[in-house]
């Protein structure tokens, strides 16, 4: 009911701002620029209380346009505020809009949403310096693989699988270059890099294998997760998106940070005993690095569990608050995905362990000197 107020608002608002707004004709070119607000116009904005009291309600603005066609124009731009998709915005705000130009000539804007790349670009700057000040040279790498992943995720992965690529597949070897150039980065091609890896790719398969297992015995894919509907319009549109991976894909990719984490930090341990002590046998190493994979274990499993729980927390909450019968609760397939995700990770971390543990003495204890050097 509120989004039709909402909508009735927006034209009659475009219909003031223009008379010739139903008589424009066919919409021949819509953008979406950087603008900054000039002035406000008018503003009719109430507190929901339903909604903790966010604003609800429109705006009329002029807006400076800073990019585009238009770069230089101030455009007369509705704004429709909401508690669920938009803020009321202030004089000198950063926003991004939606230009519409049609054929006629005439020009319609609204805003889309406050623009957030300059403070994101804030906090990624905070972050970066935290990173350095704090890690050092160690912080500055971490740094370039971050930069990485999301170059891995957004122009390799995404892509191949928009063009049909297989869903679980190109996600696997994804993962498994990250951690290779992850890996190399941070400690450099030596056998302690070479552990970690062989231990990460043996973990995060043990996470998939558990979740496709996990996946059968409970009946349930990646069709049901969130907004795959929208997939759906897109296969419809003539893609090729393997969406029934998709929730298999989410746990390789939940899983590898942590399973790289328990297998560096338990091949980089092996490393430091046997420089300590090079008489120690294979089974001394193993058997050591177990004890400690034990201490990260505890801690690892409950880290992985309360991430997936905070992530899904609005949702959780929603569902408590229904008052559901038990057996409708946890039958639920909202619970299902969040229980796969969750022990899929940690049997990911938790296999990781013995795995690396055993890679790591055999190969710290093998005496060939042909083997990369720490």
């Amino acid at each position: 009911m509120n989004d039709h107020i909402c909508l009735i608002a927006f034209i009659i608002c475009a219909y003031w701002a223009n008379d010739s707004f139903f008589n424009k004709g066919e919409n021949l070119y819509v953008s979406y620029e950087n603008g900054k607000v000039i002035d406000i116009l008018s503003e009719s904005l109430i507190q929901d209380e339903s909604a903790d009291k966010a604003y609800r309600g429109e705006q009329m603005l002029t807006v400076l346009v800073e990019t585009g066609r238009h770069k230089g124009e101030t455009l007369l731009t509705y704004k429709c505020v909401g508690p669920i998709y938009s803020v009321p915005v202030k004089a000198n705000d950063r926003v991004t809009i939606i230009i519409s130009t049609y054929d006629d000539g005439t020009i319609v804007a609204s805003v889309f949403e406050l623009n957030r790349i300059p403070g994101i670009l804030l906090l990624l700057a905070l972050f970066s310096l935290t990173a350095i000040l704090v890690g050092g040279k160690n912080g500055a790498k971490s740094l370039i693989g971050l930069l990485f992943i999301a170059l891995c995720l957004f122009f390799v992965l995404l892509p191949a699988l928009m063009k049909g690529a297989p869903t679980i597949l190109m996600t696997f070897i994804t993962c498994l270059f990250i951690a290779a150039f992850s890996l190399t980065v941070m400690s450099g091609y030596n056998r302690k890099s070479i552990c970690a890896f062989l231990g990460t790719a043996a973990g995060v398969a043990a996470a998939l294998l558990f979740a496709l297992l996990a996946q059968a015995i409970l009946r349930i894919d990646g069709l049901r997760e969130e907004n795959v509907e929208s997939l759906m319009q897109l296969n419809n549109g003539g893609m090729h998106i393997g969406l029934k991976g998709l929730l298999s894909a989410g746990i390789i990719i939940s899983s590898l940070g942590a399973v790289m984490d328990v297998a560096m930090g338990l091949a980089s341990a092996i490393s430091e005993l046997h420089e300590t002590d090079k008489n120690l046998s294979m089974k001394q190493l193993f058997f050591s690095g177990m004890n400690i994979g034990k201490d990260m274990v505890g801690t690892m499993t409950s880290t992985l569990i309360l991430a997936f729980l905070g992530s899904s927390f609005v949702l959780i909450l929603y569902l408590y608050s229904l008052d559901l019968g038990k057996y409708q609760l946890l039958s639920s397939a909202y619970l299902s995905i969040e229980l796969i995700s969750g022990l899929s990770s940690s049997i990911g971390a938790i296999l990781s362990v013995p795995i690396t543990a055993f890679i790591s003495a055999k190969m710290f204890s093998n005496k060939r000197q042909n083997m990369p050097r720490m």
